[in-house]
């Protein structure tokens, strides 16, 4: 009694949201690709000296972890995003944290053997 569907007017999302999310992927594969390539031609060709060749190789798999967050893991500090964003954060610390000073016992544990 009045109460209309306008469904048949409006466009679908569903598609507009799977474009969107194919670009994202195929942006993040294409900086993925282009990231790998660079640190290779420069390991291969020996076009630089060994510290900028490292230098690069560093830079860019710092750029290329940013690229995988961003594009694959939808890691951002949108509304959305945050909590997602700070979960990962928060378990990289710790992982971080634990890996680090479990290196840190077992080596002053060898240096108080020796």
């Amino acid at each position: 009694m009045g109460a209309h569907s306008h469904t048949h007017n409006q466009p679908s999302h569903g598609t507009d949201d799977l474009a969107a999310s194919i670009k994202s992927y195929l942006m993040g594969f294409v900086l993925s690709v282009v990231l790998t390539a660079i640190p290779f031609w420069a390991v291969m060709t020996h076009h630089f000296e060994q510290s900028t060749t490292l230098a690069v190789v560093v830079v860019t798999a710092l750029v290329q972890i940013l690229v995988h967050l961003k594009y694959f893991l939808h890691l951002d500090f949108s509304k959305e995003g945050k909590i997602n964003t700070f979960s990962f954060l928060f378990t990289a610390l710790i992982i971080v944290m634990v890996v680090g000073l479990s290196v840190w016992i077992i080596l002053e544990a060898n240096a108080l053997m020796m």
